[in-house]
C-alpha cells in the first residue's frame, strides 16, 4: 500500500457503482498470478477493475459490492494471515486489515468463499458478474449459483438475472474525476521527465537498452514502481517496426531514436512517444518529416474538445500527414482524393468486394501511416470505454483522456521513395484531457519541437 493511499477514493467509487446499480450483488475477482518460467511468477499487477473499486492488491482475492444489504455493502475475501508465508512472500492484510485499512464492511479468508458467497446471493434477483475471461472463475460462479438454487426448499430464491458490471464500471473509469487525475498527472510528469532524461543521455555508440535504462531509472526514482507497458526504444530503421521490443541495437550517428515509454503511478499509466536525433541534430530530411508529424499532432490535439467525434481526431491528422506526403514527393496526387481513395478501399474490404490478401491496394497514406491516432488512456494503457455506438463514433466528453500519436514510417528497404527519407520513422505522442474548454496536454513537459530537442541535447552534451 503506497504512502499516498487514500481509502476514501475507493469508497467514493463503490458508492457511485451502488448508485448506478439496481438492487443486487456485484462480484469482482482479483487478477490471478501467472508463471513466468519454472516456479517464477510474472510480477503481479492487480486487475484494474478490482483495484479501481477496492484499492486491494493481493492476488486470489474476491470482492462483493452489494446494493440492498443493510450492513454489508463491501465484502472482501482475502488470503489469510500466515506467518510462514509472509516471511517468504510478503505481508498480508488478512480479514482484519481488509476491514481496518481498506474499508470492507465484512471480510473473510479465501477458504470461506464457497460457503459465504452463496449466502450473500440468497433472495437476490440480480447478479453482476463479468464472465468469459477465466474458465475456472466462470465455473466457480456457476457453482455458487447452483448452491443457492439448492436452497429453494429452505425458502431461498436464487438470482434470475445476470448483468455484466463492466458496462457501469468502464463508463465510470472512462470519465476521469479529480481522484483519477491526481494520479494520472503524476504518471505523466514522471514519464515526461524520463523522456527528457533519455534525450540528454543519448549518444552515438550507445545501445538502445542503455537509453531505456536512463529513462526507466527516472521512472523508478520518481515513484513509478512499474512501466505502464513495455518500452519501445527503436533506433534508425527499427522505428519502422511499430511494436519493436528487442531494444538491443547500437545507436548510429545520423539516425533517429524513437522512444515510446510510459510510467505507471498508483495504477495509472502515462503514454508518451518522442523521436530525437542520436547525435543531437536533425538532418534536413529528418526535420522535414518530423515537422509534418508535429503539425499533424498539433492539429489533432486541437480537435480534442467536448462534442467532437472521436474519429475526427484521427481524420485531421490524416489530412495533414497526407498533405505532407504529397509535398515531400512520397505520394502523388490531390491529398483529398488520396484520402477518399483509401476510404473507398476500406469500404470495399468491409463489403467483401476485394480481398486485401490478394488484391493490390491503392497507393495512399496508409503505406506510411498504418495505425490509428488515438486510444483511451487510464488505468490500462489501452483503457476501457467504447469508441463506437452502432455505426457512429462516440463524441468526446469532458473527463476523457486520450492519446494523440500520429506518425510517419518510411522503411529503409523501400525502393519507391527518395533516398534521403529512407529509414526515417517518427511518432509523436501526448496524453490529452478533454475539458469544458481547451484541450489539456498533460505530457507537455516532454519537449518536442525540433529546436527544443536540439537545445536540450546540446546543453547535456556541453555538460558531459
Amino acid at each position: 500500500m503506497s504512502a499516498d493511499f487514500d481509502a476514501g477514493i475507493f469508497k467514493r467509487r463503490r458508492d457511485e457503482l451502488i448508485e448506478r446499480m439496481q438492487d443486487g450483488v456485484a462480484i469482482f475477482p482479483a487478477a490471478p498470478e501467472y508463471l513466468r518460467n519454472g516456479d517464477v511468477h510474472h510480477d503481479y499487477r492487480q486487475h484494474s477493475d478490482f483495484y479501481y473499486l477496492t484499492g486491494f492488491s493481493e492476488p486470489g482475492s474476491l470482492a462483493l459490492i452489494i446494493k440492498g444489504h443493510g450492513e454489508h455493502q463491501f465484502v472482501l475475501f482475502v488470503p489469510k494471515r500466515d506467518k510462514l508465508m509472509e516471511i517468504w512472500n510478503g505481508r498480508r492484510a488478512g480479514p482484519e486489515g481488509a476491514v481496518n485499512r481498506f474499508g470492507a464492511d465484512a471480510a473473510y479468508n479465501l477458504e470461506e468463499i464457497d460457503d459465504k458467497v452463496p449466502e450473500y446471493l440468497r433472495d437476490v434477483q440480480r447478479m453482476y458478474v463479468h464472465l468469459g475471461d477465466d474458465a475456472k472463475f466462470d465455473a466457480r460462479v456457476t457453482k455458487w449459483l447452483n448452491a443457492v438454487r439448492r436452497m429453494k426448499r429452505q425458502g431461498f430464491n436464487a438470482p434470475t438475472e445476470m448483468h455484466d458490471p463492466s458496462e457501469i464500471v468502464h463508463e465510470m473509469r472512462l470519465i476521469k474525476n479529480d481522484d483519477d487525475l491526481r494520479y494520472m498527472r503524476r504518471a505523466c510528469d514522471i514519464a515526461a521527465a524520463g523522456h527528457n532524461a533519455g534525450m540528454r543521455a543519448t549518444r552515438p555508440g550507445l545501445f538502445e537498452y542503455q537509453v531505456q535504462a536512463e529513462i526507466e531509472y527516472v521512472f523508478r526514482k520518481e515513484g513509478s514502481h512499474r512501466n505502464g507497458y513495455g518500452s519501445i526504444v527503436a533506433g534508425g530503421d527499427n522505428a519502422n517496426i511499430l511494436h519493436y521490443c528487442e531494444n538491443n541495437m547500437a545507436l548510429n550517428d545520423g539516425d533517429l531514436l524513437l522512444v515510446d515509454a510510459g510510467a505507471e503511478y498508483a495504477m495509472y499509466s502515462a503514454d508518451i512517444t518522442r523521436t530525437w536525433p542520436v547525435n543531437g541534430k536533425f538532418s534536413e530530411p529528418q526535420a522535414e518529416v518530423y515537422n509534418w508529424v508535429l503539425q499533424a499532432q498539433l492539429a489533432a490535439i486541437d480537435k480534442c474538445r467536448e462534442g467532437v467525434s472521436f474519429r475526427e481526431v484521427h481524420n485531421v491528422a490524416v489530412e495533414v500527414l497526407t498533405e505532407g506526403l504529397v509535398a515531400m514527393g512520397l505520394l502523388e496526387g490531390n491529398p483529398a482524393e488520396i484520402i477518399e481513395k483509401q476510404a473507398k478501399w476500406d469500404e470495399a474490404i468491409k463489403a467483401k468486394q476485394v480481398d486485401p490478401k490478394k488484391d493490390q491496394p491503392p497507393r495512399t497514406y496508409r503505406e506510411f501511416y498504418m495505425h490509428n491516432t488515438s486510444h483511451w488512456l487510464g488505468m490500462d494503457v489501452h483503457d476501457v470505454g467504447d469508441y463506437k455506438h452502432g455505426d457512429d463514433w462516440v463524441p468526446l466528453r469532458a473527463g476523457c483522456v486520450l492519446t494523440v500519436e500520429p506518425g510517419l514510417y518510411i522503411a529503409k528497404d523501400r525502393d519507391d521513395v527518395p533516398d534521403k527519407y529512407k529509414g526515417i520513422g517518427i511518432r509523436i505522442e501526448d496524453d490529452v484531457l478533454v475539458t469544458k474548454g481547451d484541450p489539456d496536454v498533460m505530457t507537455e513537459a516532454a519537449v518536442k519541437k525540433v529546436e527544443d530537442i536540439e537545445a536540450l541535447m546540446a546543453e547535456a552534451l556541453a555538460k558531459a
